[in-house]
């Protein structure tokens, strides 16, 4: 399928204020906040001089994915996010090798990109995010 690159790695948190100090000691640059209302979710977003960023993603509401994922397992790692040139195409090939999709069809995330997940049970309990970055 192409270059591989690890996009982000999100991070479940009760507080974005609460969690950001640390990677700001590590580092890493504030690229941006927002809300995706869609998702439930405000997002920070924090990036190195190179490669993968991180993302602090605090829930909305209890009943929203992350709200639903930190009732469940507490803050932490929530998602791997990999980088796609195409995720229509990366779709239809996995759907080819039956795996199973959260998201067959992509939806818009943060930033603009396209992004879907790949369900955990295909993945040995990871929840894997593909992204399209917005051109």
């Amino acid at each position: 399928m192409g270059d591989v690159k690890v996009d982000h790695i999100g991070i479940a948190t009760k507080s974005i204020k609460d969690s950001s100090l640390i990677w700001e000691i590590l580092g890493f640059t504030d690229a941006g906040q927002e809300i995706v209302a869609d998702q439930g979710v405000k997002v920070k977003i924090y990036s190195a001089d190179q490669g993968t960023k991180i993302e602090l993603l605090e829930p909305l509401g209890e009943e929203t994915p992350i709200g639903k994922f930190i009732k469940k397992r507490g803050p932490g790692i929530q998602q791997i996010a990999i980088s796609v040139h195409d995720i229509k195409r990366t779709i239809i090939e996995l759907k080819k090798m039956d795996i199973k999709l959260i998201n067959e069809v992509p939806t818009k995330g943060a930033n603009g990109n396209l992004i879907a997940f790949i369900h955990p049970s295909s993945t040995g309990g990871i929840l894997i995010e593909l992204v399209e970055e917005n051109q």
